[in-house]
């Protein structure tokens, strides 16, 4: 039968020749098709790994905070540093970080609070047992070099103005400090040694009856009430105080306080309200910046936005900001997640470094992100950080500085407890 032929036989018909080229034909085909096969699937499998090595970094990019989101062109881009600071000495833990300032040599001093326990507002500011247990409170005030090393420390809490809030650093080098629990602004030598001058009267406030359940009066010339930030104005010097940080229990003023570098009064006004606004958000100005061109940028925290005044006070306009509520919260029975969203998403606000001052930076503490800010607009133009406890993120971002060479340190409160470096990286 035709089965039993061998194929090279010479005794086999010509059908069955054709038939074994029509076979061998096939066969060379198939064997074409199955290489441009193989080469396809060596192809796609080059594909998958460069896309999968593309989508790897685009993730540590976005984890670790190298490139903000939603960045516009030439918006400034900043990468975290994970090196700085470097380990504590002695086993010092940090507390809630109140405020951040740097000096002409780059050396950030940390204000923050180890031995408020139990504050005016209910919650607990100071070390946990189990970080007593297991470690110890560092010193009020940390000073770090440039690389993040510890390189001074001091501060008597008995002295120091309570629940230590705002940190300033002047044109002498003098460390200015101030607590959100207390009615004083301090002066310090640049080493802590030595108080150079005080404004008002440690544990008493501007208030009706001098004390912090009293009705706020935004009047006194030399007494405060809840302090929360200080700045100075690059031309002359004068010190800016942002007098009211309104926090659970007791009232709070509402005011900026301007005053000379030797702490003579020179002038104060209130936030703005338009009438509208009357019976809106608790008025608490978080913080204070003057600008190269004489503007003064308040924040209203309550109501998410900056005002904006002259340095005599006028006010000029609202930049308000908008945040994202993740996680919807439900009708009834949350009051605690409404309480939250007072931390506002304007906390903070530092300038770029060239002198027109381009960019502002505003601590968004709702979202937990960096908004990169065109100064003239008040158009957010990118973001960096997410909430969360791993390096880039945050949790209460609350206080900023920038030094000489455009870096952010970003440092937490409340929950967060840290500080973190942010390196100027160039722009986007």
């Amino acid at each position: 039968m035709f089965r039993r032929v061998h194929r090279h036989s010479a005794c086999a018909t010509s059908p069955q020749r054709r038939l074994q080229g029509i076979i061998k034909n096939k066969t060379d085909w198939v064997n074409s098709l199955n290489g441009k096969l193989k080469r396809n699937v060596r192809v796609q499998r080059t594909f998958i790994k460069i896309v999968a090595a593309c989508g790897t970094l685009a993730f540590a990019a976005f984890v670790f905070g190298s490139s903000p989101l939603r960045a516009q062109a030439g918006a400034p881009k900043f990468e975290v540093d994970a090196s700085w600071p470097r380990p504590l000495p002695n086993r010092w833990v940090t507390g809630e970080i109140g405020g951040l300032c740097v000096d002409a040599k780059d050396h950030v001093f940390l204000a923050q609070r180890v031995s408020d326990v139990g504050g005016m507002d209910g919650h607990l500011e100071g070390l946990t047992d189990d970080e007593l247990n297991a470690g110890q409170a560092g010193p009020p005030i940390i000073e770090f070099d440039a690389e993040g090393n510890v390189v001074n420390s001091w501060g008597d809490s008995k002295i120091l103005p309570k629940d230590l809030h705002g940190c300033a650093i002047d044109s002498e080098g003098h460390v200015w400090l101030d607590g959100s629990e207390d009615g004083i602004v301090q002066e310090y030598s640049h080493d802590g040694k030595e108080l150079l001058q005080q404004i008002g009267k440690k544990s008493v406030f501007d208030s009706s009856d001098g004390t912090v359940n009293g009705t706020p009066l935004n009047t006194s010339t030399s007494q405060f009430f809840r302090v929360s930030e200080i700045a100075f104005d690059p031309h002359n010097g004068d010190v800016y105080v942002a007098d009211g940080h309104a926090k659970g229990k007791g009232g709070n003023n509402f005011r900026i306080v301007v005053f000379d570098s030797k702490g003579h009064y020179l002038r104060q006004w209130k936030l703005n309200r338009s009438p509208e606004e009357a019976t809106a958000a608790r008025p608490t100005p978080h913080c204070v910046r003057v600008s190269n061109d004489g503007l003064v940028y308040v924040c209203d925290r309550w109501m998410n936005r900056l005002q904006v005044f002259d340095t005599m006070g006028n006010f000029k306009k609202n930049m308000p900001f908008s945040y994202k509520i993740w996680t919807p919260i439900p009708a009834t029975g949350v009051s605690s997640r409404r309480d939250a969203q007072l931390v506002g998403s304007c906390s903070s606000v530092e300038f770029s470094l060239d002198a027109a001052q381009k960019y502002m930076y505003v601590i968004n503490e709702i979202d937990e992100q960096i908004d990169i800010v065109d100064r003239a607009s008040g158009k957010v133009l990118g973001s960096f950080g997410r909430p969360g406890h791993q390096v880039g993120e945050f949790m209460h971002a609350h206080t900023m500085a920038v030094d000489s060479k455009g870096n952010l340190y970003i440092g937490e409160s409340v929950d967060g407890r840290r500080v973190q470096k942010f390196k100027l990286a160039g722009s986007k």
